[in-house]
C-alpha cells in the first residue's frame, strides 16, 4: 500500500513540476525571443567584418571590429564620459537619497506629501526635464541663465555650462542626472526604513544608545539589501546613459564632447556616421562585458558582507 501512495505522490509531483514549467513557459519565450536571441545576434555581428545590413553579406570574421571601436578617439571619449558619470552619480545621489529618506522618516506630519514631490521628477519626461535644466544653466545672448545669476550675485563670473569647458558640461550633466535617479532612489529607500521594527530602536534608546550608533548598528544593516539593490540598479542605468546628454546637449554629442557609450552605439547605427552595424555590435558587447563586470563585483561585496 506504502508502495503505491509512494507512486501517487511521485506523479503529483511530477504533475506539479509540469504545471510549473507550463506556467513559466510565456516568461521564457519572450525572454529569449527579445533578449537571449538579440545577445546572441549582436555577439555574431561583432565578429563579422564589414557586416551590410542591405545584402546581409560581410567580407570576413576576427577581431578587427573590437580592434577598431577600442582605438577608435570617439569611444574611448564616451567610455571616458560614462565612467565619470557612473562613478560620481551613483554614490553621490545614493547617499542623497539616503539622507532625504532619513529625514522623511522622521516626519510625522505631511509625509505622503513630501514623499509625492520628491517623487515627482520621476515621473516627469526626461527631455522636459532636460529643457528645464539648460534654460537654468545655459548661457545666451539674452540672459546667462538662472545659476549665472547666484554666482554672478556671490562674486563669481559667469561660466557657458552647456557650450563651455569640458568640467562644466560634465558638472550640469551629473547634476542632471542624480536630480532623475533620486526620487526612485528615494522612494525605495523611505519603504525600507518604514520596514525596520521599531522595537530595535526602543530598546537601543532605553540603552542610551547614541543616535549614530543606531544609525550604523541598527539601520544600515537593516536596509543594506535596498541599499545594494539600488546601487547595482544605479551602476547598471548609468552605463546605459543617453537620453539624458540628448537632453542636455542635442543630438550630436560627439560634437560637444559628451557622448556615451550608448550614444556611440547609436550613432554607430543610425547617426551621421552610422551604418556600421559590426562596429555598433562590438561597442555593445564590451558595454555589456563592463556592466556585468560591475554587477558580479557588486554581488561578491554583497555576498561577503552578508
Amino acid at each position: 500500500m506504502s508502495n503505491v501512495d509512494d507512486k501517487s505522490a511521485q506523479r503529483r509531483a511530477r504533475l506539479t513540476e509540469y504545471r510549473c514549467w507550463l506556467y513559466l513557459l510565456p516568461a521564457i519565450l519572450f525572454l529569449g525571443v527579445f533578449m537571449v536571441y538579440p545577445l546572441v545576434d549582436v555577439f555574431v555581428y561583432s565578429f563579422e567584418e564589414g557586416y551590410n545590413f542591405a545584402s546581409q553579406s560581410f567580407f570576413g570574421t576576427g577581431l578587427y571590429n573590437y580592434s577598431y571601436v577600442l582605438h577608435d578617439p570617439y569611444f574611448l571619449q564616451a567610455v571616458k564620459n560614462t565612467f565619470i558619470i557612473v562613478i560620481i552619480t551613483v554614490p553621490m545621489s545614493t547617499l542623497i537619497a539616503l539622507g532625504i529618506s532619513l529625514l522623511l522618516s522622521q516626519i510625522t506630519k505631511l509625509r505622503s506629501m513630501f514623499q509625492t514631490i520628491y517623487f515627482l521628477p520621476y515621473v516627469t519626461n526626461t527631455l522636459a526635464v532636460g529643457l528645464v535644466f539648460m534654460i537654468l544653466f545655459k548661457k545666451t545672448a539674452y540672459t546667462d541663465g538662472m545659476i549665472n545669476l547666484l554666482i554672478n550675485a556671490f562674486g563669481g563670473s559667469s561660466i557657458d555650462f552647456i557650450d563651455g569647458p569640458y568640467w562644466a558640461k560634465m558638472t550640469v550633466m551629473c547634476i542632471y542626472t542624480v536630480w532623475v535617479v533620486m526620487p526612485f532612489k528615494i522612494l525605495i529607500l523611505t519603504s525600507a526604513l518604514s520596514s525596520v521594527n521599531p522595537d530595535y530602536y526602543s530598546a537601543a534608546r532605553v540603552d542610551g544608545t547614541r543616535p549614530w550608533r543606531i544609525f550604523y548598528r541598527i539601520t544600515l544593516p537593516m536596509i543594506s539589501p535596498m541599499i545594494f539593490y539600488l546601487v547595482i540598479t544605479g551602476f547598471i542605468g548609468a552605463f546605459k546613459a543617453y537620453s539624458d546628454e540628448v537632453a542636455l546637449f542635442g543630438v550630436d554629442l560627439n560634437a560637444a564632447g559628451m557622448n556615451t557609450i550608448v550614444g556611440y552605439v547609436y550613432d554607430m547605427l543610425y547617426g551621421d556616421s552610422g551604418g556600421y552595424p559590426s562596429f555598433a555590435s562590438a561597442a555593445a558587447i564590451i558595454l555589456f562585458m563592463i556592466v556585468l563586470t560591475i554587477t558580479v563585483i557588486n554581488l561578491m561585496i554583497s555576498d561577503a558582507d552578508d
